[in-house]
């Protein structure tokens, strides 16, 4: 069975850090490619960013270009999120998932077949 948990978000202040993991569980995660995504309160879920198999390639939209860092560690069958500089409209639910393919054409909500429970991240101002 395919599982993918998220865990890793909090509340941090303006400009802090946090980190997120995407646990996978059922399939190897260095073989696929996986997304992160988000839905702030009252918004559509957004692609934030994805790593493709085995690492080789990142995409980052824009919004947090330069302050998130999406990595793999495959001993742990794990992705993560580390987001720096964190900014209030960072804000929202982060969740995980396996995407068909790389790349931005790619990195969205209607093509995931399976939503983790996500994490919940809120930056105070």
């Amino acid at each position: 069975e395919v599982q993918l948990v998220e865990s890793g978000g909090g509340l941090v202040q303006t400009g802090g850090s946090l980190r997120l993991s995407c646990a996978a569980s059922g399939f190897t995660a260095a073989d696929s490619t996986i997304g992160w995504f988000r839905q702030a309160p009252g918004k559509e879920r957004e692609g934030v960013s994805c790593i493709s198999s085995y690492g080789v390639y990142t995409y980052y939209a824009d919004s947090v270009k330069g302050r998130f860092t999406i990595s793999s560690d495959s001993s742990e069958n794990t992705v993560y999120l580390q987001m720096n500089s964190l900014k209030p409209e960072d804000t929202a639910v982060y969740y995980c998932a396996v995407l068909p393919g790389f790349g931005e054409l790619l990195l969205r909500p209607s093509l995931v077949d399976y939503w983790g429970q996500g994490t919940q991240v809120t930056v105070s101002s």
